[in-house]
């Protein structure tokens, strides 16, 4: 085993860079917003392998080999996970994190299955999301009460403070609460917590993310991404538009129509693939899922 558990010195980072349209730069924040809005803009966030029964696993190797190899883009866990790695290989200093996603006061929070990366750069905290359906496009100070309006987008992150369960030490468990601007109000994506993160860590929430029938990954396509003037979201039945200030778009995806998302969201399949998809996306509209 190497020292570096995560074995980011594996990364081909001239790849990398090539593939997101950038050259390499000393490790500023202007160079890390340009660089997190790159990837963002590059690589989707969908489940496409783990609906084809294919999903290589979230290994640097495995995965710069979807994202830099083919293009190709996937979820959280293969997001940050390579984009950790570049952080790394630039000059940046780097923690992962683990959250759950959805809110706590509702009762929709799920396990710890969402990967973020964070950046200290200057003095500052600086929380990298790369890997949500709906993805910062720059980084978000790591700060209690910390907005960030990019391009319309809007993002709030609260601090929260909870003493730790079955302990008599004066310890608190502490979560980092990302908010987004929807509908005139501040809606919670996922809470994010300070626990040590080992690839093994990971390896396991992806085994879950990907496999139990409970996971919303096994009964549901999800591809989305940053256009230029538009976020899309489309799954096996629905599209989804939402453009910055504007009203969000929500209709029944008709008939024939994912293939044309396909390919306006630019997702490079093979031909096998692709027909294997449609199929898969068509049984679980028929299915209901």
């Amino acid at each position: 085993m190497t020292t570096d558990q995560w074995q980011a010195d594996r990364l081909d980072l001239d790849g990398y860079l090539a593939r997101v349209g950038l050259e390499p730069q000393e490790p500023t924040r202007a160079g890390l917003d340009a660089l997190h809005e790159a990837h963002v803009r590059t690589f989707t966030f969908d489940n496409i392998d783990v609906l084809l029964g294919q999903h290589p696993g979230v290994g640097l190797d495995a995965v710069q080999g979807k994202f830099v190899g083919r293009g190709r883009g996937g979820y959280c866990f293969e997001h940050s996970t390579v984009f950790a790695a570049v952080l790394e290989r630039l000059g940046y200093t780097v923690r992962r994190h683990l959250g759950r996603v959805g809110d706590p006061a509702d009762g929709s929070q799920q396990g710890r299955t969402h990967m973020v990366v964070e950046v200290a750069l200057d003095g500052q905290r600086l929380l990298c999301d790369t890997g949500f359906g709906m993805s910062l496009l720059r980084p978000i100070a790591l700060a209690d009460g910390a907005e960030d309006d990019h391009l319309g987008w809007r993002y709030r992150m609260e601090r929260h403070d909870e003493p730790a369960k079955d302990t008599e030490d004066a310890c608190t468990n502490t979560t980092w609460r990302m908010r987004r601007w929807r509908d005139n109000g501040w809606l919670v994506m996922h809470a994010t917590d300070e626990l040590p993160v080992t690839p093994m860590d990971v390896a396991i929430g992806h085994h879950y993310t990907g496999t139990h029938p409970d996971s919303h990954f096994t009964r549901t396509l999800v591809v989305a991404r940053h256009l230029p003037d538009r976020h899309v979201t489309v799954t096996h039945d629905t599209v989804t538009v939402r453009r910055a200030g504007e009203p969000t778009e929500h209709r029944p995806l008709a008939a024939g129509e994912l293939a044309d998302w396909l390919e306006v969201l630019d997702v490079p399949l093979t031909i096998d693939e692709e027909q294997n998809l449609l199929r898969r996306a068509a049984d679980l509209a028929a299915s209901g899922s």
